[in-house]
């Protein structure tokens, strides 16, 4: 067999095959006992009874199902308490299933919980090898690995003290280092990457690159745009269910950000009493639960009415443009303004237009600042005064999508 040939059939190699998982809990500890104690007693394990809810239970993880190749990423996406972190405990062996059947091929290697897998009292160098031969690599394997694996974690200094004085960051550098540089077939890693800083976290994505193509990646997290950097698909769990699963992480995201998706109010988070925003609207769109859907690439007029109680010059407006994840992605300073004098106790409209929005399709909240003039004495300021839906045919997942069109075809 060629070596392309080779590539291929690896590619194709199923790592992970999760069948019917599902798992309960119980709410209650007393309960929870006496279940245990029952069960035990009576052999139900395996039985259809398993199946079944019994009070005060309910499920974590529920009729999970999906297949992972080497080469493949899976993104776990979902709220607090969607059965997440549960799931990858059964998939790593730390706790059974009520249900269902995992299969996994080779070795596996997990940052699941910060600090997990460590033992407090011994030494960085001294969990390393502990890990080491969790993973079943020899003595011999490790030691050629060791001095990798604590350049990638940046702590020659610290490497020979007790893990239990470890930061943090220290901690999940360890954990990523020794998980990705014995090269596992599997690569599990849970939220812990939020901890990382900025420089780290560039790394890690690097180090996944290279190994994804002979490893199969589970990875969860809350921070889409880490999803979308290096997921080729994704579930996204809610109360334990698959609510969505495919290949167009997009979509996925998109359905994850409509979770969240609620009417609540504007907030003032400034204001020195000089004025107040009594409305804001978008010229021409009716708005469903106060959200203002407008199609991508569309010029937009916004307008805005203020109660003027003190001020005798027109304020300066301005606007910033916020998305799901509330990361500013646009400033607006409008050329024009008249800084004219105004009458106290009376009501000023401003109208903006927004010329060919090209944000990506999503959700997007407008902030309202009125100050002396630009970035100067701020008056008055109030976040998601507007909320924006951009509408667009395509499932991107980025912070903008820019026109374009070939103007050169190739033949």
């Amino acid at each position: 067999m060629s070596d392309k040939n080779k590539m291929t059939s690896n590619t194709q190699e199923i790592l992970v095959k999760v069948e019917g998982l599902s798992k309960k809990f119980c709410k209650e500890l007393k309960t929870s006992l006496w279940y245990g104690v029952k069960d035990l007693v009576s052999g139900v394990r395996g039985s259809s009874e398993e199946r079944e809810l019994r009070p005060k239970e309910f499920w974590a993880v529920k009729d999970i199902n999906f297949e992972l190749r080497r080469g493949e990423c899976l993104g776990l996406i979902g709220h607090n308490g969607a059965g997440k972190s549960t799931l990858l405990k059964i998939l790593n062996g730390l706790i059974n299933p009520d249900a269902g059947k995992v299969t996994i091929k080779g070795r596996v290697g997990a940052l699941i919980e910060l600090g997990a897998g460590f033992n407090p009292i011994l030494s960085g160098r001294e969990n390393i090898y502990n890990n080491g031969a969790i993973l079943g690599f020899s003595r011999k394997e490790i030691d050629s690995k060791l001095e990798e694996i604590i350049a990638f974690a940046e702590l020659e200094e610290f490497i020979d003290m007790p893990v239990q004085h470890y930061s943090s960051g220290m901690k999940v550098r360890l954990g990523f280092a020794v998980a990705a540089q014995m090269e596992p077939d599997v690569l599990i890693i849970d939220e812990v990457l939020a901890v990382g800083d900025l420089g780290f976290i560039l790394k890690c994505f690097k180090t996944i690159d290279t190994i994804l193509p002979h490893t199969a990646v589970i990875f969860v997290s809350h921070n889409m745009p880490m999803v979308s950097r290096i997921c080729n698909q994704v579930i996204l769990m809610e109360r334990g269910e698959n609510k969505f699963q495919g290949e167009d992480v997009s979509r996925g995201i998109d359905y994850y950000y409509n979770t969240f998706l609620t009417s609540e109010d504007s907030n003032v988070v400034y204001t020195d009493n000089s004025l107040e925003l009594i409305d804001a609207s978008v010229k021409g769109v009716t708005p469903i639960n106060n959200v203002y859907s407008v199609k991508w690439g569309e010029t937009v007029v916004l307008n805005f009415n203020i109660k003027n109680f003190s001020l005798t010059k027109a304020p300066y407006i301005s606007l910033a443009v916020y998305d799901k994840e509330q990361r500013a992605v646009a400033e607006i300073y409008p050329e024009g303004q008249q800084l004219n004098k105004i009458v106290i106790d009376e009501e000023i409209s401003f109208s903006f237009v927004l010329k060919n929005i090209y944000l990506s399709k999503g959700i997007y909240h407008i902030t309202f600042n009125a100050s002396e003039k630009a970035a100067f004495n701020v008056n008055y300021k109030i976040h998601k005064a507007i909320t924006l839906k951009i509408d667009h045919e395509k499932q991107m997942w980025t912070p903008f999508l820019l026109d374009s069109e070939v103007i050169n075809r190739i033949k």
